[in-house]
């Protein structure tokens, strides 16, 4: 009790590895251009720009604004980052629908990070910080990945890994292994830093601080280093070595525009890829390339539902009669009901249409509009989806001239439990069917193709990648990328592909990993949320 009567508050004593010399605005300002920068520079780690070395900024730069901060900071500066990060990463949402959509979805997510901001802010002061920051991380991904609508898992710290010395740790477990180990390195840098602080500020601590920034920076070169080890008994570039091969044929028509009226020709696209696959049929009468066992064409090539108009079907079956194989159509079929279809269908050139792979995931705001007399109250936008997609059932493995594939459909190959799937029920290679022509020329494209790499790498499969109008690609199962087409061009790939059979640890432990590291960052935040408490009462039963 002070002389004038007033209780002196106990002040919670500052973070010793914070500054006390600066004023709280001037800190916070700080720390607001640290998390910012930081998200910016995840940004540039992405397609695009490729500097994937940058991912390590993203967790580095969080966890060091966040650093001797309360829950509320910490809350502050995640939204910052993840605005900072995903208002550019996304803004190929909005190049032809406003700019509406594409910064309410980049809000959306960066919530998630805004919440990961806090827990990182609540769990600095636990022994081991920079591992449970790093599983923070990919709890923060895996939740943001399932929820709500399915979730949208774009911008995952392994996505900006198609190649480097994390690539390989895709294999043994998943992206989320891969996000970890990215997260970790950065977080084990900026310990590093603090040490470093630590050791300029006060003569007392310089030795054991200098101690453990070393042991942090050796643990930080380490992670990067067990990656490439892990990677190198994985398979090699070569796309015919691990099985029985088939010759596939990937065709990209292209369309007659760029934007969302890319198939107000309907016809004109259908046309193009028939015409392609007739160039490719001359190719091969003249020997130029293989003949091959199975062609892919990309989703959209027929607009035009091929099982109620036959002009269509004439056309689909003249192309797959004349390259003397069955063609993966990606096509909008009507029904059931009032809805429209997202469907894979294997066209046989003597029977037709045969099996069929509708799309499980259809994306939210794109292929329907989930509440849409709500979500029209903030956007007319709404209505340019007229028929929502239905969400198919059945797995996307099909049985197609000799090779059993997984197929997926556009962003499907950004959720991991779907191209898993594929692999479960025994697919030998991955199909990608995509039409990229609604982004026009951004960076969707490249960023969809990393994905593609990754899960070569992740299943050991080759991945074949088809385009209405790029990219397509064909993909060897170490993340090799073979062949790629140029955007709004036409294009075809003859390529002779291994039908593998393995099973990766990735594929064998599933979603293990992640529920794993994700248990472990909730289990530290817990026990920080507890440890907190427990002091709070015991300052207030200490008598003034």
């Amino acid at each position: 009790m002070a002389a004038t009567g007033t209780v002196e508050r106990a002040v919670p004593p500052a973070d010793d590895d914070t500054p006390r010399t600066r004023r709280p605005a001037t800190a916070l300002l700080g720390r607001t251009l640290l998390a910012a920068g930081g998200g910016l520079a995840l940004f540039f780690a992405f397609p695009g720009f490729d500097l994937s070395w940058l991912a390590l900024v993203g967790p580095a730069t969080l966890s060091l604004a966040v650093r001797g901060t309360r829950f509320r900071t910490g809350l502050w500066l995640g939204l910052v980052h993840g605005l900072a990060f995903f208002v550019p990463l996304l803004s190929w949402t909005g190049v032809y629908v406003g700019s509406f959509p594409w910064l309410a979805l980049a809000t959306a997510e960066s919530l998630y990070v805004a919440v990961l901001g806090g827990a990182l802010a609540v769990t600095a002061g636990v022994r081991g910080w920079p591992l449970w920051a790093a599983a923070l991380w990919v709890g923060q991904e895996a939740v943001r990945g399932r929820w709500p609508f399915g979730g949208f898992p774009w911008g995952r710290l392994a996505f900006s890994q198609a190649e480097g010395p994390f690539t390989g740790l895709a294999a043994y477990g998943g992206t989320a292994l891969v996000s970890f180990a990215v997260a970790l390195t950065g977080t084990l840098l900026a310990a590093a830093v603090l040490a470093l602080l630590r050791a300029r500020r006060t003569d007392a601590l310089r030795a054991p601080a200098v101690r453990a920034g070393a042991a942090a920076v050796v643990a930080a070169l380490a992670v990067p280093v067990l990656g490439w080890v892990a990677a190198l008994p994985l398979p090699g570039a070569s796309l015919t070595e691990g099985g029985p091969t088939r010759v596939v044929a990937v065709v990209q028509g292209n369309v007659p525009r760029a934007g969302l009226d890319f198939n107000a020709q309907r016809r004109a696209v259908l046309d193009n890829h028939v015409q392609e696959t007739q160039a490719l049929a001359l190719q091969v009468d003249t020997g130029e390339v293989a003949q091959p066992d199975l062609v892919v064409w990309p989703e959209n090539s027929s607009d035009i539902d091929p099982y109620r108009n036959a002009d269509a079907a004439a056309a689909i079956s003249t192309a797959a009669r004349a390259i003397g194989a069955p063609i993966l159509v990606g096509a909008v079929v009507s029904g059931p009901g009032e809805f429209l279809s997202n469907t894979a269908i294997v066209w046989d050139p003597e029977t037709g249409p045969g099996d069929t792979y509708v799309k499980r995931h259809p994306v939210p705001f794109a292929e329907y509009i989930p509440h849409r007399d709500f979500f029209r109250f903030f956007s007319s936008q709404v209505d340019l989806v007229r028929n929502d997609f239905a969400a198919g059932e059945g797995v996307g493995t099909l049985d197609v001239g000799g090779a059993r594939i997984g197929d997926v459909i556009c962003f499907e190959v950004a959720y991991d439990g779907l191209v898993r799937d594929v692999v479960d029920a025994g697919a030998t290679m991955l199909v990608v069917q995509t039409n990229n022509a609604t982004f026009g020329y951004t960076d969707e494209s490249p960023q969809q193709l990393a994905m593609g790499r990754l899960r070569a790498v992740e299943f050991g499969r080759s991945v074949v990648m088809a385009s209405t109008s790029g990219i397509s690609a064909v993909i060897a199962p170490d993340g090799t990328l073979v062949r790629s087409s140029g955007l709004f061009t036409a294009a075809t790939f003859v390529e002779e592909i291994a039908q593998r059979d393995g099973r990766t640890l990735a594929s064998r432990v599933g979603a293990g990993p992640e529920w794993v590291l994700t248990a472990l960052g909730v289990a530290a935040l817990a026990g920080a949320v507890g440890s907190g408490v427990i002091r709070r009462r015991a300052l207030r039963r200490t008598p003034a």
